[in-house]
């Protein structure tokens, strides 16, 4: 019987300056759209904030991008690609040894307004929670939502669906309201989070790593708060390609590791059954091709082996 993965959980520093966010953000090949990110970054009205640049052996000019930028950016170079969740855990370690009261989960792909900082940390105190987002739409049709907020389907293996995703703003979401998930696309997280939850689980590499660990703060009693007048915009998929082979690997991995790590052995072996059951018929009735549901079934079993790996 194998011993039970345990989260890592940091040791915080006592001293910290009050207000300071350390901002992560993740590249990798993110040169064409650091541009429109750095724009966003530097009309930002809050001040108190530092960029920790975790670069993952990136082939183009991101980490040079962001290195000429000034000393508010702190540049981070992996010698291999580590992936999300590991790079994130980089920025979050460094950001807290640096004195941060908040680290900011931030994309590089996304455009925000120059309040938006101020919203978010407005927000911690203002409804005394954890975790601050804002509602994040599609870049490309400015006014349709990708998501407001989100929650967990625990008949589902505890799956994750977006509120609004698709639908255009009218608003539906106009009230500041307490949501179980959000995509670390853009998320405001006190420090003392990182001591009782833990960091986030490097075995996701990428996809499903922000699912563990909003899943893990709901599970703690931790509140977020999800803020509609604090807006972003996403260039949903721009580095991975949103139906890339790589993407569709760990979509389908990270899914059976997710679920064999948070649910009990044999609820998570029947919903594997479920889901593998699942591809083949679709296959058979040719909404996928056989190949494509032979491959999914391969990458599951792959994330049932990683969820054995502690």
């Amino acid at each position: 019987m194998s011993a039970k993965y345990v989260d890592e959980r940091l040791s915080l520093p006592v001293q910290y300056t009050p207000g300071k966010i350390g901002v992560v953000t993740v590249l990798f090949n993110s040169e064409g759209v650091l541009e429109d990110f750095f724009d966003s970054l530097e009309g930002q009205h809050y001040t108190s904030f530092v960029v920790y640049c975790v670069d993952n052996a990136s082939s183009d000019n991101s980490a040079d991008q962001c290195r000429a930028r000034g000393e508010r950016y702190v540049v981070i170079e992996n010698q291999e690609n580590v992936g999300v969740a590991a790079g994130n855990n980089i920025g979050t370690r460094r950001a807290i040894a640096d004195g941060c009261e908040f680290v900011m989960y931030l994309n590089n792909d996304v455009v925000f307004g120059p309040e938006l900082f101020d919203q978010l940390v407005e927000g911690l105190s203002l409804y005394k929670c954890s975790m601050t987002t804002p509602i994040m739409y599609y870049h490309d049709r400015p006014n349709m939502i990708w998501a407001a907020g989100g929650y967990f389907q625990p008949w589902f293996g505890y799956r994750c669906l977006h509120y609004g995703d698709g639908d255009h703003d009218r608003g539906q979401y106009d009230l500041p309201r307490q949501v179980k998930y959000t995509p670390t696309c853009c998320v405001l997280v006190r420090r003392d989070l990182f001591s009782t939850i833990g960091i986030m689980d490097e075995r996701y590499f990428a996809y499903w790593d922000d699912t563990d660990f909003m899943l893990r703060a709901h599970q703690f009693g931790e509140i977020l708060y999800l803020l509609p007048y604090a807006k972003l915009w996403h260039k949903v998929s721009s580095s991975t390609g949103i139906n890339s082979p790589f993407r569709t690997r760990y979509v389908h991995r990270n899914h059976a590791l997710y679920g064999h790590k948070h649910l009990p052995p044999s609820i998570a072996y029947l919903i594997s059954f479920i889901y593998c059951t699942g591809y083949l018929l679709l296959s058979l009735v040719r909404r996928i091709s056989l190949s494509n549901a032979t491959d999914r079934i391969k990458y599951w079993r792959e994330g049932i082996r990683a969820s054995r790996y502690l």
